[in-house]
């Protein structure tokens, strides 16, 4: 079957676009600093080097200016004059007190005279701007740099789901595991059904959300990530599949969208990873392989078996049937 439009990819990105914002989008910047994080890296590294490069031009633009208003720039630097900035002749010179008083380098060549009111007060003025704009691009490099979005690339999910009977009950199953040997700590997983469906109004709802039970009420949603494990959806009356049957497996459109949350061990910030099942990925009459195996005083987990599944008998038939 040709693949159709995935609500959620299966690396967890989502295919969603908002357009026609229309007055909305001044909610953006009205949040300016979100925005600023949610940007790609081109795009912050581009703005982080426009802003110093503009804000360095400016104040050194304004050392300049001041220096040529009191004639400091015309007149003979002799052992009797007092000029604003000591050894300022030119711009050249302005952007480099400029970068020394910026940077706190301090060499010394270079420096305010107490003879020069308007130059302490632009120093003064320079000092708090360029405080400010330290702390808020640096904090938001810092930030991107510290999401924890690529741990996520470290937390698996089988390639498909598998429909079989555990414990005498036909049960939805896929399989999570953790590449890394820091927890996921607090681990909590979720699934959502995304289908389409009329209500008996005759509305359509295109993507319908519907919550898939993996153990809310016992508790077994919430996760020891050690070793890979076994999700399971008991299909029961409860179940939006209660009528799904092999055959009606095969002319089914939805998908299944599983959100994995947990808190990184290392670095205490919180974590989501994402992926999704469509119809196409969910094998009826499939168990998935077994990846652990007890050695030598440990258990040993082979990731080269983790997608792997066999047929079992089942009976094709719905829960309902």
């Amino acid at each position: 079957r040709r693949e159709r439009q995935r609500f959620v990819d299966k690396n967890g990105r989502c295919n969603v676009q908002h357009g026609n914002l229309g007055g909305e989008s001044s909610r953006y910047l009205s949040d300016f600093f979100t925005t600023l994080v949610d940007l790609k890296w081109r795009w912050n590294l581009l703005i982080f080097l426009l802003t110093y490069t503009v804000a360095w031009l400016v104040m050194a633009s304004m050392w300049w200016g001041i220096a040529y208003l009191r004639g400091d720039l015309h007149q003979a630097h002799g052992d009797t004059y007092s000029p604003c900035v000591a050894n300022v002749y030119n711009f050249p010179s302005a952007f480099l007190f400029f970068i020394e008083t910026e940077a706190t380098i301090g060499y010394g060549h270079r420096y305010i005279t107490e003879r020069c009111p308007e130059g302490i007060v632009l120093f003064l003025f320079q000092s708090l701007l360029g405080s400010v704009v330290d702390a808020f691009l640096i904090g938001c490099m810092f930030i991107k740099m510290s999401q924890p979005k690529k741990r996520a690339e470290t937390l698996m999910f089988s390639r498909a789901a598998v429909i079989s009977q555990r414990d005498a009950k036909l049960c939805l199953m896929f399989r999570v595991g953790n590449l890394r040997n820091s927890h996921m700590v607090s681990a909590q997983i979720r699934c959502k059904l995304i289908k389409s469906r009329q209500t008996p109004e005759g509305e359509f709802l295109p993507l319908d959300q519907c919550e898939l039970d993996v153990g809310f009420g016992t508790g077994a949603d919430q996760l020891f990530l050690v070793s890979p494990l076994t999700i399971c959806h008991e299909i029961n009356s409860e179940s939006p599949f209660f009528c799904l049957s092999q055959r009606s497996l095969r002319s089914e459109q939805f998908e299944i969208v599983v959100i994995l949350e947990g808190i990184v061990e290392t670095t205490g910030m919180t974590c989501q990873a994402r992926t999704s099942y469509t119809e196409d990925e969910v094998l009826w009459g499939h168990r998935f392989l077994p990846v652990m195996s007890l050695e030598d005083g440990f258990f040993r987990v082979d990731y080269s078996q983790f997608h792997a599944t066999f047929e079992v008998p089942t009976p094709p038939y719905s829960v309902k049937e």
